[in-house]
Parts: structure tokens; C-alpha cells; sequence
């Protein structure tokens, strides 16, 4: 009888220890497109919530003093909504305890529903569609500006700075890509401006011949693209192949380190402007974000691509968010989140009531030897 009780005693004990190491584990998802035409970027972000959750681990993560292990769970939506759906799903069926992610809006918006239906919060590193935040989940930010000051602010740039006077519009029919392209159109008013035409592509399309030519006829100034860098570069090629004389611009989907290599020669001197949702100005800032950039290369072996520092912040930031709630249970720390004053690698990140970046910067680029080159941080 003793011995029973002794092995039910030691019986509980050991119930009792596993259910407090399970306790121990604090999940994170992140979702990005890690196959498909942007997988380049995916990856980026991917490797940059291994490098969040494997320096807070290496420091003894604590919640209410209390050592907990951060878990990645990673899933590839292929910037296809409907995998997108599917994996975020997955990610709810996991009790993972917030999402880092989507990349894009076409994937991110519709996932945010879901999360919102499971009481979850989702940090987006990339989706800049306005749709995002206006649809009032409150467990839904971003620590990026959104389409209305990006494609807006390049609509004032290409009319004011620019003196552009004809412009053609193009996007790929994905939900940030006619985002964006109708942003700027909206913005790129003046006396004798004219938006001379509109197209629209797709964003796996490779052939922009019929486009192009209809766009040749209009003789534009300025060529806006709304879609990713894998469809601006092959696109940059046929305009120059076409012999069409006009600067080309886009949003912060094309505005990568990849577009040289893509586009090649077809890139210019100075020819293309682009803006990246985010970036740092000032010498501290400046100096935080290339040491990230140097640790980031150190870790993986290769350059950031884009949006490698926005996520490594989003990561930090809901980790810190759980440790001033003392709880990794989302209704617990979701109000620490709305009130949060971070500084990150990207700067001070705090949210709108809607969830938007508060005071969110864009960079603007152009490319000269094939090489991305900044031109100025605004906000």
C-alpha cells in the first residue's frame, strides 16, 4: 500500500513538472512567402525571427520572473491567399501565442481575420495595404507606413520634385499592388498632369510586351508600378528593349536590393525611384541599423533584402509586450501592445488606436551601378 502510494505521489509530481515545462514554451508564428517569385524575401524574414527568438533565448527570456523558451513556428504562404488562410489556421490550431507576419497584404488581410476570430494578435512586418488596419481588429498593427503615405508621397514626389507631366499607371492586381498604384495616382495631381494610362498585369506575368506597347503610344514621363520586384525587373528589361523613354517608380515591393540583379542593365542610372515603407535617419539610428545588418549577415550569410529589421523589431516588440503584461496570453498583453514605446533597430515603434505605426517613416531610393542607393528618410 505504501508503495502504491509512493508511485502515485511520484506519479503526480512527474504530471505536475510536465505540465509547468509546458508552461515554459511561449510560441510564435511567423508566416512569409519562403517558395514562389518571393521567396527571397520570405526567407528574409523568416531568418530574421530565428535571429529575434534565438538572441532572446540566449539571454534567459523571463515572463513575471519566470524562464520561458521562445518557439518559432515558421509556415510558407507563397504570397497565395488561400495558403495563406490555410497556414494561419494551422497557426491557431497550434495555440501559437501571436504572429509575426504576413509579408504580403494580399495574404495578410485575409489571414487577419482569422487571428482576429481566435483572439490573436498579428504583427505585420511588410503589409501596407490601409485595408489592413481599417478593418478595427484590435489585435492587429503593423510597424510600417501604409499605402496611403506611401504611394502618396511618391505621387507628390513624382509631380513636384520629379516635374513629371504624363504618367502611366501599372499594377499586378494583387491587393498591395492596386493599393499602392491607386495612392499615387490619387496623389500625382498638378496643373498639366495627366495620368495617360492605366494597365494591369499579374504578379507571376513575365511577358509585358502588349502592355508596354499600348503604354509606347502614350509617350510617358514616368512609368508607376504597383507589384514586387520579381515582375519590375523582367518589366524594366522590356521598357528598356522597347526603347520607352520615361523613369520608372514603385512602392516598397520592387524597392529591394534584388531589383539590380534583376533588371540588369535595364535598372539605369538614377533612372528608378522607389520607397521603402520604413527607415532610420540620424547617427545613433543609423549606426543601431548597421549593426543589425552586420549581426544579420554574421548569422545567416547573407545581406538583408528588405524587411529583415521590421520583422526582428516585431518580434521583440510582442516579446516585450508580454513581459510588461508578465503574461504571453494574447488578452493579457494586447493592451501592453497598444500603449508600447519600443526602440528598435527601426526606430521608436508605437501604435494609432488603429494600429498603424505612429509617425512612420519611408526611405526613398534610385539605383546607380546596379546598386540600391538611398536618397532621403521623411516622414
Amino acid at each position: 500500500m505504501r508503495s502504491s502510494t509512493k508511485l502515485a505521489s511520484f506519479a503526480i509530481a512527474l504530471a505536475c513538472a510536465s505540465s509547468a515545462h509546458a508552461q515554459q514554451v511561449v510560441k510564435i508564428g511567423h508566416v512569409g512567402p519562403v517558395s514562389g517569385p518571393n521567396s527571397h524575401l520570405g526567407k528574409d524574414n523568416e531568418n530574421a525571427a530565428r535571429m529575434a527568438i534565438d538572441e532572446l533565448n540566449a539571454k534567459g527570456f523571463t515572463i513575471n520572473g519566470q524562464r520561458v523558451t521562445l518557439q518559432l513556428l515558421a509556415e510558407d504562404d507563397a504570397s497565395d491567399p488561400k495558403q495563406g488562410t490555410a497556414v494561419a489556421q494551422k497557426l491557431v490550431d497550434a495555440r501559437v501565442n501571436g504572429v509575426v507576419g504576413h509579408l504580403n497584404s494580399g495574404t495578410s488581410v485575409p489571414a487577419s481575420r482569422i487571428y482576429h476570430n481566435a483572439g490573436m494578435v498579428q504583427i505585420s512586418p511588410a503589409t501596407t495595404a490601409t485595408l489592413f488596419t481599417k478593418q478595427k481588429f484590435p489585435g492587429v498593427f503593423r510597424v510600417v507606413a501604409n499605402d496611403a503615405k506611401l504611394g502618396g508621397t511618391l505621387g507628390k514626389y513624382a509631380v513636384e520634385t520629379l516635374k513629371v507631366k504624363n504618367i502611366a499607371v501599372i499594377d499586378d492586381r494583387t491587393t498591395y499592388g492596386q493599393g499602392v498604384a491607386a495612392e499615387f495616382a490619387r496623389a500625382a495631381k498638378g496643373p498639366g498632369v495627366r495620368i495617360v494610362d492605366k494597365q494591369f498585369t499579374t504578379a507571376s506575368a513575365t511577358d509585358f510586351t502588349a502592355i508596354l506597347t499600348a503604354i509606347r503610344a502614350k509617350k510617358p514621363d514616368l512609368i508607376f508600378f504597383g507589384g514586387m520586384d520579381a515582375v519590375a525587373g523582367p518589366m524594366l528589361k522590356q521598357i528598356s528593349a522597347l526603347g520607352i523613354d520615361a523613369r520608372f517608380m514603385g512602392g516598397d515591393g520592387m524597392c529591394t536590393e534584388a531589383l539590380g540583379r534583376l533588371a540588369g542593365p535595364a535598372v539605369g542610372e538614377g533612372k528608378v525611384v522607389c520607397a521603402e515603407a520604413g527607415g532610420v535617419k540620424g547617427g545613433a539610428q543609423e549606426q543601431k541599423m548597421n549593426d543589425f545588418r552586420a549581426r544579420f549577415k554574421q548569422k545567416t550569410g547573407i545581406e538583408v533584402q528588405l524587411y529583415a529589421p521590421y520583422v526582428y523589431d516585431a518580434v521583440m516588440v510582442m516579446a516585450t509586450a508580454m513581459q510588461n503584461a508578465k503574461s504571453a496570453e494574447p488578452a493579457r498583453y494586447l493592451p501592453e501592445l497598444k500603449k508600447i514605446r519600443y526602440e528598435g533597430v527601426t526606430g521608436t515603434i508605437g501604435f494609432d488606436p488603429s494600429g498603424d505605426i505612429l509617425n512612420g517613416a519611408l526611405t526613398l531610393y534610385t539605383y546607380k551601378g546596379g546598386k540600391r542607393t538611398r536618397m532621403d528618410v521623411i516622414r
